[in-house]
């Protein structure tokens, strides 16, 4: 709507405000204003306005709101002018003046995805209550010094808004208030989301699939289904704005979303985690390079549109399922929706080609399209094929169907873009290089790596005493086999210590299992219930559906433990106690052999495991007996091979060991922690903080029925050990008795 001269000159007096540019703005941004707001809200806008301009700040913040404010207030209500201006008025009254202007530039899109005035005033506290608490003074009382983070904070607040809730943000502020209020230059990391710590607080809060929270079990799918090990890297979708990136690999590994969100038609986002790595691992099966230098652009489209289509078909073939999921997620472009007089629809015709080969059942009546299809099927049911072998298909469809307009500048891009599928740079060498290979970058040196014998890392939180809360996914762990050794060194062990074994031995048949319970209304069994046997055939006889369940079976009448033994292998097993010619790791080694023949003897099922820890990023965590294992000659060849190095995280340990052991069906489960000294890891200073986080794991174990239990070496024990463990825990001074008294406490553990 256009104003006329006497109303916009009486609008631009309520404004007071001097600026000389802003006559040359005022009239269009009126115009917007009126076509927004009420004759109360523009007297409201302008007000703001001019408080804005009062506040010293210059022109720009001035020119933003007037831009803004209108469409804000159309979204949210008139009441939010007030509401913005004059928490604009409270920001200039503190030390962080500078960053008016920023908090006016994210208010388009707070309002964009807050939807409502209510919000909008819960983000805006949420702000001065950010700023207050991390602005500072040098002598107390008002604050004097900026916020060091609220620049970066406001700088990521566009993308944080579409990532998270606002509760989820919320969370994550508070995060990085309490956590790093006095370190201004990590704060300002963690706002600017360079931290791995900001990044994995986000990643908590964030909607969606998670590909941290998912790692293990997408690797185990590739590895199981595809007998394919290569590493997988997560990759953010929110760095690039202009240009998104999409799934590939390269020799370094598989490159993933950082999440991935169920899809309107209800595909859940691990699902789509499945799709791209069954598309990605049959290119790395079946596919080829081929040189590109003698391919137009459109062709090398189509050979890359028909290759995904080939390796496709080929996983098919091997399973069948694929059909679905793929199905499910491709795009569906509609025949004749393109206008070729219009826009270039060489990527609609393209995704139909796509569409068609995948789907037996579309409905598409173009000749060349039809003509492709059969093409295509003609030649993957003649036998093998190769990426080589499908390009004629390609030029030849090109070559048919391609018309001027698919020149146009003006592509049609709905329907067209297969989220599944990967990038293709591995379909392509070039003999001269050209701008072409800027986009993907070409490895210039091949890169050798060993291959690691470890699963993925699993993450685990760590708690922080001091601000009582998690830093969730602060502890990288990797498990892995322990290497074998000699097997006689364990047998020659046991029998050093056969007058000990012997003793053990009375003490073990008192307490096996002595009485048999018959488990009756079985399917299978060792002998024929003869009371239900003959009742089932009466109902038969009488017409009814008989009980299947004739068989009954035996089991011991007595134990049923579980027990997980975790070894701490730290650096400290290779000291020589006083008094003494072995060391605490050959004490130990010669415990644990005395321990597992004893368990093993009971029957009841165990497992044992050492752990150690280089920093947070690695702690190690080595299988040396499974639950599924019998007590044999691979599994003392690992325990004969045990060694030490490094530190003692020993929360982190728990946890994992808790993992597997609470996934045992036992009436008793026992986690028996074996270590010679206090937490701790080179990269943490508190002396208490890894003390505390070994204290919450034991309460995390103990809320899930697991009772842990500590045999410890050190004889300082008493200063911490209680603070972890209670009083389940014992202290043994004399480490040359280790070997005898190991057995004998767990026995007495498990009477």
């Amino acid at each position: 709507m256009s104003i006329e001269e006497s109303a916009l000159q009486a609008y631009r007096e309520q404004l007071t405000c001097n600026f000389q540019q802003l006559d040359l703005l005022f009239g269009d941004c009126m115009e917007e204003a009126a076509a927004s707001l009420s004759e109360a809200g523009i007297k409201s806008y302008l007000e703001g306005a001019s408080l804005v301009c009062m506040i010293g700040r210059g022109f720009e913040p001035v020119l933003v709101y007037l831009e803004e404010m209108p469409q804000v207030a159309a979204r949210l209500g008139e009441p939010v002018l007030g509401l913005v201006s004059q928490s604009v008025w409270k920001i200039s009254r503190t030390p962080n003046g500078a960053i008016i202007l920023p908090f006016l530039q994210t208010l388009p899109e707070a309002a964009r995805r807050l939807g409502s005035e209510q919000q909008l005033v819960r983000y805006i506290d949420m702000l001065l209550n950010m700023l207050e608490r991390t602005s500072s003074s040098i002598h107390g009382g008002q604050a004097t010094i900026p916020s060091p983070g609220a620049k970066e904070y406001l700088q990521q607040m566009p993308y944080l808004l579409n990532q998270l809730s606002l509760e989820g943000i919320r969370n994550w502020t508070e995060y990085g208030i309490r956590n790093y209020s006095n370190h201004p230059e990590r704060q300002k990391d963690f706002f600017s989301l360079q931290s791995a710590d900001s990044r994995a607080m986000l990643q908590r809060e964030r909607h969606g699939t998670l590909f941290a929270d998912h790692e293990r079990q997408l690797d185990l799918y590739l590895r199981a289904l595809w007998q394919d090990k290569d590493h997988l890297v997560p990759y953010s979708t929110a760095f690039d704005e202009l240009r998104k990136p999409i799934p590939y690999y390269d020799s370094l590994g598989i490159r993933l979303p950082d999440v991935f969100d169920d899809t309107e038609s209800g595909v859940p986002g691990i699902d789509r985690y499945r799709a791209v790595l069954a598309h990605i691992a049959a290119h790395r099966r079946w596919s080829h390079f081929i040189f590109a230098d003698n391919f137009s652009p459109f062709q090398r489209i189509a050979i890359e549109l028909l290759e995904d289509s080939r390796v496709e078909y080929l996983a098919m073939q091997q399973y069948p399922g694929l059909r679905q999921l793929w199905l499910a997620l491709h795009p569906v472009p509609i025949e004749g929706e393109c206008d070729p007089e219009k826009e270039s629809c060489i990527r609609h015709r393209l995704a139909m080609l796509s569409y068609a080969i995948l789907n037996p059942h579309h409905s598409y009546r173009n000749p060349d399209i039809l003509d492709a299809v059969a093409q295509f099927h003609e030649l993957m049911q003649a036998g093998e094929t190769s990426t080589q072998a499908i390009v004629p298909l390609a030029i030849s469809f090109i070559a048919r169907t391609r018309i001027q307009n698919d020149q146009a500048p003006n592509v049609y891009f709905k329907n067209t873009v297969v989220e599944y599928r990967d990038d293709n740079r591995h379909l392509w060498k070039f003999i001269e290089e050209g701008d072409e290979e800027e986009q993907f970058e070409v490895e210039r040196k091949k890169i050798e790596q060993e291959p690691l014998n470890t699963l993925p890392p699993r993450h685990y939180p760590e708690w922080d005493y001091k601000t009582q809360t998690y830093r969730p996914d602060w502890v990288s762990l990797y498990e892995s086999l322990h290497p074998p050794g000699d097997a006689k060194l364990i047998d020659d062990l046991l029998t050093k210590h056969s007058a000990l074994a012997k003793q053990l031995e009375r003490i073990l048949d008192l307490l096996k299992p002595q009485q048999y319970v018959r488990v009756r209304y079985q399917e299978e069994g060792s002998e024929l219930d003869l009371d239900v046997a003959i009742r089932s055939l009466v109902d038969f006889k009488g017409g009814a559906t008989p009980d299947t369940r004739i068989n009954m079976s035996h089991r011991h009448d007595g134990r049923d433990i579980a027990v997980m033994l975790l070894l701490d292998l730290s650096q400290s097993l290779h000291q020589v106690p006083e008094g003494c010619e072995q060391s605490i790791l050959q004490l130990s080694q010669e415990a644990v052999a005395l321990l597992a023949w004893a368990i093993d003897r009971l029957g009841d099922s165990f497992a044992i495991a050492g752990f150690s820890s280089n920093t947070r990023h690695e702690v190690r965590y080595q299988h040396i007996k499974g639950y599924s294992e019998s007590w044999n000659d691979q599994v003392k060849a690992r325990l004969a091979a045990m060694e030490a190095g490094y530190s003692t995280r020993m929360g982190a340990a728990m946890r994992h060991a808790g993992h597997y052991l609470g996934k045992r069906q036992a009436e008793k489960k026992l986690l028996l922690i074996l270590t010679d000294g206090e937490p701790s890891d080179i990269d943490v200073q508190d002396e208490r903080l890894l003390i505390e986080d070994a204290r919450k794991a034991v309460q995390e174990l103990d809320r899930d029925n697991i009772y842990t239990y500590c045999i410890n070496l050190d004889p300082r024990a008493d200063e911490y050990v209680s603070d972890i463990f209670g009083k389940q825990y014992s202290v043994i001074d004399r480490v040359e008795k280790l070997p005898a008294k190991l057995p004998e406490l767990f026995l007495s553990l498990t009477r």
